[in-house]
C-alpha cells in the first residue's frame, strides 16, 4: 500500500473503494505517533466506522506504532467485518452501548473516536433517537473520565443559513431544527457537562455530508438523474466531503483536543450547486435532469476553513467524487441503498 495516494480515474470494484477509503495519509500517521495511547472506537460498525478504524489500524501499523486500535459495536452486519477488522490487527468488541453493563465492561483507552448516532427513523421512534444520541453519552462519559474524545456530531445542530454566507462558521449560534438535530446538539451539551466535570479534552466534528460511491449526497442526486426522478431544487446548494478524508481528519484531530471540546466543522470548500452536480451527471450519464422546485435563498451549509487551516484541503475533489460515482452507477455497483435525505428542510427524519 502506497503511502502517497495517487488518485484513480475509475473505481472497478468494492475492494478498490475500501482500499482508497482506508488509506492513511502520511500526516494522519505522524499525527497519530504524537497521540499517546491506544485508541477505541465506540459505534465502530455504521456507514464510516469500518473504514475509519480500517484506517487507524493501517496508519499504526504503517508507523509502527506501539499502540492497540479497538473498535466497539454489536457488529449486527454479520462476522465478515468482524473478520476483516481481525486481520488488520484490530481488537473487535461485540456491545450493547445503550447497556450500562457492557459500557462497564469495556476495555480502557486513552484515545475515544465515539461515533454512535441515530438520525432515520427518528419520526417514528424519537424516543430512540434521544436515548442513542443523550443516555449513551452520559454512559460513556461516565465511564472514561480521563480519556481524550473526539465526538462525531454533524452540521444540523446550525440553523440554515442564506448562500451568501458561505455557511455557518463554528461561532454561529446553534439553531437546530427538527427533533434529531435537536438530539445531536444534545448530545454535544451531554459530553460538555462532563469534560466540564472531570477535565477531558476533546472536539467535537460537525459532519456534513460524507460521501462515498455507495452512499451519500452526490450519490442520491445521481439515481435521481439515472433514473429520470425529479430534483427537488428548495434546498439548492449542499457541502460533501470525501469520507476517506473525514476518516483522516478525525485521526488527525485527536492531537487537537482541549478543554473546552474544540469544534470543527467538517466538510469540503465548496458551497454545491445541486442544479450543477445533476447537470454534470446528465452529461457523464447522457440523461438530461429533471428539475422541480427553485432554491431557496437559504440552505444548510457549513465553513470548514478552521480545519483546513489545521489540516489542509481535502486530498478527494468534487470532481473526482462525481466521475467516479457516475462510473459506478452506470456499472450498475452496489449501493446502500440509504438516502441521505438532504432536501428535507423540516427537520423530519
Amino acid at each position: 500500500m502506497a503511502h502517497f495516494m495517487m488518485l484513480p480515474d475509475r473505481i472497478a470494484t468494492v475492494d478498490e473503494l475500501e482500499e482508497l477509503l482506508s488509506t492513511p495519509y502520511p500526516e494522519t500517521i505522524r499525527d497519530l505517533g504524537e497521540v499517546n495511547g491506544d485508541l477505541m472506537v465506540l459505534g465502530a460498525g455504521g456507514k464510516i466506522g469500518p473504514s475509519l478504524v480500517m484506517t487507524a489500524a493501517k496508519a499504526v501499523r504503517l508507523g509502527g506504532l506501539r499502540k492497540k486500535v479497538i473498535a466497539v459495536s454489536r457488529f449486527s452486519k454479520g462476522d465478515e467485518l468482524v473478520g476483516r477488522l481481525r486481520e488488520l490487527g484490530v481488537e473487535v468488541v461485540r456491545a450493547d452501548l445503550s447497556r450500562e453493563e457492557d459500557v462497564a465492561k469495556l476495555p480502557d483507552a486513552e484515545n475515544i473516536i465515539f461515533m454512535v448516532g441515530r438520525k432515520f427513523g427518528t419520526s417514528n421512534e424519537p424516543e430512540l433517537t434521544w436515548i442513542t444520541n443523550t443516555y449513551i453519552p452520559a454512559l460513556v462519559a461516565r465511564r472514561f473520565p480521563r480519556s481524550r474524545f473526539v465526538i462525531f456530531s454533524t452540521g444540523n445542530v446550525y440553523p440554515l443559513v442564506p448562500i451568501y454566507t458561505g455557511g455557518a462558521t463554528e461561532d454561529t449560534r446553534t439553531g437546530p431544527i427538527g427533533e434529531y438535530a435537536w438530539a445531536a446538539l444534545a448530545r454535544e451539551r451531554v459530553f460538555s457537562y462532563f469534560f466540564r466535570v472531570n477535565g477531558n479534552k476533546a472536539v467535537f466534528v460537525r459532519l456534513n455530508y460524507a460521501n462515498e460511491l455507495r452512499y451519500g449526497v452526490l450519490l442520491d442526486i445521481a439515481l435521481k438523474v439515472a433514473k429520470g426522478e425529479p430534483i427537488d431544487l428548495t434546498m439548492g446548494y449542499v457541502n460533501v466531503i470525501w469520507q476517506g478524508d473525514v476518516n483522516n481528519i478525525v485521526l488527525r484531530s485527536l492531537k487537537h483536543a482541549s478543554n473546552p471540546p474544540l469544534i470543527l466543522n467538517v466538510t469540503g470548500p465548496e458551497t454545491v450547486s445541486v442544479r450543477w452536480v445533476a447537470e454534470e451527471f446528465g452529461r457523464l450519464l447522457g440523461k438530461e435532469p429533471i428539475f422541480t422546485g427553485k432554491e431557496a435563498d437559504t440552505a444548510l451549509l457549513s465553513n470548514a476553513a478552521k480545519a483546513f487551516e489545521l489540516f489542509g484541503y481535502p486530498r478527494v475533489t468534487l470532481r473526482h467524487m462525481i466521475k467516479w460515482i457516475a462510473d459506478w452507477v452506470s456499472s450498475g455497483k452496489p449501493i446502500y441503498n440509504l438516502p441521505t435525505h438532504y432536501e428535507v428542510r423540516t427537520g423530519e427524519y
